[in-house]
């Protein structure tokens, strides 16, 4: 199993972590950062997909 990862909005520092998803806006757990649709936004400040940046927490 490969371990997940949480990215970081750069912009407000909302953070995806893979193993949870973000169900609440469509992206289901255990979702990797590469399957995350291109034109998905930052669900707290609507930054772009670009805009995140990968953290280990």
């Amino acid at each position: 199993m490969t371990e997940s990862k949480t990215w970081m909005c750069l912009i407000c520092g909302w953070i995806y972590d893979e193993s949870a998803g973000a169900p609440e806006h469509g992206i289901a757990p255990g979702t990797p950062w590469d399957q995350v649709p291109m034109n998905w936004t930052c669900p707290e400040c609507g930054a772009r997909k670009e805009d995140f940046e990968m953290v280990q927490i």
